[in-house]
Formats: C-alpha cells, sequence, structure tokens
C-alpha cells in the first residue's frame, strides 16, 4: 500500500464509502473534486454500492416523500426520512415509472412530463423537448430505464397513440429522443392490453404484456439494449382462470418472474428465465382473500430463505422457502409501485 499513489489510494477507498459521504467528500479540495466526478469512479462507486444494506423504501403519499431503511433482522421498514421534492410539483402528483443504479424515472402527473431524478444527491434532468418528447400517458405508455454497453443510461419510451405505437430513446450522453423500429402483433396496441414498467437484466429490457381479460393472452417483450432489437417470449405456464398477474425481478442478474392467479384467492409462482424459457422455482400455498387495495400496493422481500409479503402498513404474512436465502427487497405489484420505489443510494448523475 506504501507504494501506491495517494491518488490511487483515495480512488480506492471513497469508492467504498456511502453516497451521502461522498457528496460531502468532494468539497475537501479541487482535486478530490474533480477525482469524485469522473465517470470511472461514478461507475466503480456503483458497483461497489449495489448491496443490500444501501437499499432504501422510497413512499409517496398526498403531502410527503419519504425514505426509509431496510431492517433485515427484524424484516421490517427503519425510520423514516422526509424527502423534499428539488423539482415543483403538486400534491398527488409524482408517479415513479421506473428504477436503476439509484436513478428514478419519474412523471409529474399534472403536465404529463418525464424527469431522471436521483433521490439521494437530489439532482434531477427534465425529459421534455420542444418536439414534444418526453410526454408520458398513464395506461397506455410503457418506460424502461437501462445502462448500454458504454455506460450511457437511456430511458426506452413506448407510445400508444390512437392505435399508433412509437418507440423512443432518451440518452443522457447526447441529451436527446431518437425514434428506433418497433415490429409487433397489431392487437398488443389495443388498450386491451397492459405493459408493465421494463426490467432491466443481463442486457436485456423485459416488458409483460397482459390482456386485461380473464383467460386473455400474456407475453413477455424482450429488448436487447445494444443491438435495439425487439422479440417475444412466452409467459409462464400458469392457469389462465382468474386474474393472471406477472411482474419480473431481476434477481442477482438473473430473471425472475411472480406470477399471481386466481381472483378471490391467490396463487403465487416464482419462476426464472433460462435462456427462452421459464422454469419453476417455487410454489406458495394460496394467499387468503386481501382487499384490492392491499394486494395493489403489496411488494415482496425475501431473507434467510423466506419470504415477507408486505404493504406501506407492515408485514402481512410470511412464506417459508427452499432456496438458498439472500438478503434483498424485491419490488412484486402489478402498478410497479407508482407511489413508491426500492433504489440503491448512489451518486449516479441524472445528467452528463
Amino acid at each position: 500500500m506504501a507504494d501506491l499513489p495517494v491518488h490511487t489510494i483515495v480512488f480506492e477507498i471513497l469508492t467504498r464509502v456511502p453516497a451521502k459521504d461522498v457528496g460531502r467528500s468532494k468539497s475537501v479540495c479541487k482535486q478530490w473534486y474533480a477525482l469524485l466526478s469522473t465517470q470511472d469512479f461514478v461507475r466503480i462507486h456503483c458497483s461497489r454500492s449495489l448491496v443490500s444494506s444501501n437499499q432504501r423504501v422510497l413512499l409517496i403519499d398526498d403531502l410527503t416523500c419519504s425514505v426509509h431503511p431496510i431492517i433485515f433482522q427484524s424484516n421490517d421498514y427503519g425510520p423514516s426520512s422526509i424527502v423534499t421534492f428539488p423539482f415543483h410539483h403538486h400534491n398527488n402528483d409524482v408517479s415513479i415509472l421506473s428504477h436503476l443504479n439509484g436513478l428514478l424515472c419519474v412523471c409529474l402527473n399534472h403536465t404529463y412530463e418525464l424527469l431522471l431524478w436521483n433521490p439521494t444527491t437530489t439532482a434531477f434532468k427534465h425529459l421534455l423537448t420542444p418536439d414534444s418528447h418526453g410526454f408520458y400517458i398513464n395506461n397506455l405508455d410503457a418506460i424502461g430505464l437501462y445502462v448500454d454497453a458504454d455506460d450511457d443510461y437511456k430511458v426506452l419510451h413506448i407510445k400508444r397513440r390512437s392505435g399508433v405505437l412509437g418507440v423512443y430513446v432518451y440518452s443522457r450522453e447526447v441529451d436527446s429522443w431518437r425514434n428506433i423500429p418497433f415490429i409487433t402483433r397489431q392487437e398488443y396496441l389495443s388498450p386491451h392490453f397492459n405493459w408493465s414498467a421494463g426490467t432491466f437484466c443481463g442486457g436485456t429490457l423485459y416488458f409483460t404484456v397482459c390482456e386485461c381479460w380473464i383467460g386473455g393472452t400474456n407475453v413477455v417483450i424482450c429488448f436487447d439494449v445494444n443491438s435495439e432489437q425487439f422479440k417475444e417470449i412466452s409467459f409462464p405456464p400458469v392457469p389462465s382462470t382468474g386474474m393472471v398477474q406477472g411482474v419480473l425481478v431481476n434477481v442477482k442478474n438473473e430473471l425472475h418472474m411472480f406470477a399471481s392467479t386466481g381472483m378471490f384467492e391467490m396463487t403465487i409462482d416464482l419462476w426464472t428465465l433460462q435462456g427462452d424459457y421459464w422454469i419453476k422455482v417455487l410454489s406458495c400455498p394460496p394467499i387468503p382473500p386481501i382487499s384490492l387495495s392491499l394486494w395493489c400496493d403489496i411488494t415482496h422481500y425475501v431473507t434467510n430463505g423466506n419470504w415477507f409479503v408486505m404493504t406501506k402498513l407492515g408485514k402481512l404474512f410470511t412464506i417459508e422457502m427452499d432456496m438458498k436465502p439472500f438478503e434483498c427487497f424485491y419490488p412484486v405489484t402489478w402498478f410497479r409501485g407508482f407511489k413508491g420505489a426500492v433504489f440503491v443510494e448512489t451518486i449516479v448523475s441524472p445528467s452528463i
């Protein structure tokens, strides 16, 4: 260590400290500010921050936005801290559409405007352009946040407007939108199909596309973020009787789906994607009837071999799992937590 340059020692130490401490360290001197602002530092610090201890739960209600740590030992949320939105908004106005590496893609409901926001650093970026890109319509559009092979953070925006589908990509690097081709089945353009937010895993964005009818069509649309090509793969073979909800999660860089079926009693299976085929990981006993309002708020938190079904009000019940223990929190709700998100505290900036 004594033979290493001071620059290298500082770099190695500070890429391991919490994101908020990095912000404070920038004020030490000009050299540290320059070092901690480089893309190499941000990238390596982010990769070392993606651990369960840095996970936070952000919850939005009518008047406040709060951030909670996760206490894995007691299987609960920790004490909250209030977050002030750094951008202009109205009450009950901010919806969270996607999240990746500490960045949130949010929509302001009164203007339909898209923003990128880092709640840890408070930095944000408006994505609206004079040519009307960056507008989001709930129940018609879908959003996916991803990073490509060149470490450029991008937003994929799928628009459905009067039977016409348009696909646009925003690049943080060049700060602009562009159109890309997307060939899909005509029926997916119908408002009878719900598109999930995109889940980024292994260089691909995945969307569930589910028909609103009981026994309807359910598929997964895949977008290769480097080739910018789309393809369709099948849904897991779940029963088509009752409601079907499939929510995708990235578990240790492997794509999983929590697939729920039923009406009043819900059955949930966990599947993993191997190639283009789904393999069942576990089946849970039927969940006792709960109200729709609670069902829509549910997230699922996995630790030490147990699966905890949570809402904003706290834990509903515990399901024992026959799988390797890991400590992580996975949001698993059809509405993708529009009023909440699980994120990791990083210094990734929404703009260059």
